[in-house]
């Protein structure tokens, strides 16, 4: 059973919306949104006052290390249609999918096109529910 994540309701609803609005797209993006949609499903979802200040949401800004390489790298989770940054990843992307909802210390396995990779949580910088900013 893979660990609990935790979305807020406001995240959650414009998440489905994505979704829902982008379901004729490529085959390629539909596997993508799938995956997204199961994440979804599975969630917790809360008030954003309500999320922990250690669990990514979108908009925030994370630490991630590779536990096979040790690599860290910073990301920022962010919607397709927001402008791309330095370091920001798409919630569509499959890291993005990835890391969303989860806590500080979770090891989190996840397939990518090249294979499988094992990310952990390291840290979260900054999280909009926990500075009480809206997203």
């Amino acid at each position: 059973m893979r660990d609990r994540i935790y979305i807020t309701d406001t995240d959650c609803t414009r998440l489905r919306r994505l979704i829902a609005g982008r379901r004729a797209g490529s085959p390629n993006e539909r596997t993508y949104l799938d995956m997204l949609e199961e994440e979804l499903d599975r969630a917790e979802i809360l008030e954003p006052e309500a999320i922990p200040p250690d669990v990514v949401t979108m908009h925030s800004e994370v630490v991630l290390c590779d536990v096979d390489s040790g690599e860290e790298r910073t990301y920022k989770l962010v919607f397709p249609t927001e402008r791309q940054i330095a370091n920001s990843v798409s919630i569509l992307a499959p890291i993005g999918t990835a890391m969303l909802g989860y806590p500080v210390g979770t090891v989190i396995e996840w397939p990518v096109p090249k294979g499988t990779r094992r990310l952990k949580v390291v840290r979260v910088i900054s999280q909009p529910e926990a500075s009480g900013r809206a997203n």
